[in-house]
């Protein structure tokens, strides 16, 4: 059953969770998205099988995916679901898209087993993500607390000094109430 989000009405798509077919169209996203780590076709396959619970996915009207956010519920921290991956094709920027997918996955995710945060690493860097993050923290009225998860240094190097890392902020979402 997919649950359909106000946005819909804005933009006719329909979020819901993800589905094996749209395994593809995540990799695709992501790939398109530029900035993006882009993991294996099958990997994005796997997270459709694995981890539709904690992925959501507009789709357009012919059902083709055209944004998505994928997470997990960390094993160490119940209540804590991390973003892994947020994607939204080109046409689609800009409308509110990404705000609308992490807030359907935060409420179904609310409802099920239940959600006290969300964290994401961002790069400094990304600062779509980072208003995104905090657009979604005003909504809900959480806080937000950001520090270093990862260094640069714990990213394998190369000798390009232009292919080293980032490092990744974990952002803090919370406490959370739905």
């Amino acid at each position: 059953m997919t649950t359909a989000h106000p946005i819909s009405a804005l933009t006719g798509l329909d979020i819901g969770p993800a589905q094996l077919r749209d395994g593809a169209d995540l990799w695709r996203l992501a790939r398109d998205a530029g900035g993006l780590d882009v993991n294996s076709p099958y990997s994005y396959l796997l997270w459709c099988r694995d981890f539709a619970g904690t992925t959501a996915v507009a789709r357009d009207d012919t059902g083709r995916a055209v944004g998505f956010v994928t997470g997990y519920l960390r094993p160490e921290a119940p209540g804590a679901l991390f973003v892994w991956q947020v994607a939204v094709e080109d046409s689609y920027r800009g409308t509110g898209v990404a705000g609308a997918l992490l807030d359907a996955l935060a409420a179904r995710v609310a409802a099920g087993p239940g959600l006290v945060r969300i964290e994401a690493t961002v790069t400094p860097g990304n600062v779509a993500s980072d208003r995104m993050f905090r657009s979604f923290a005003r909504r809900h009225g959480a806080g937000v607390i950001r520090e270093v998860l990862f260094p640069s240094a714990a990213f394998p190097g190369t000798a390009d000094a232009d292919d080293t890392h980032e490092p990744e902020l974990l952002y803090s979402i919370g406490p959370l109430s739905f």
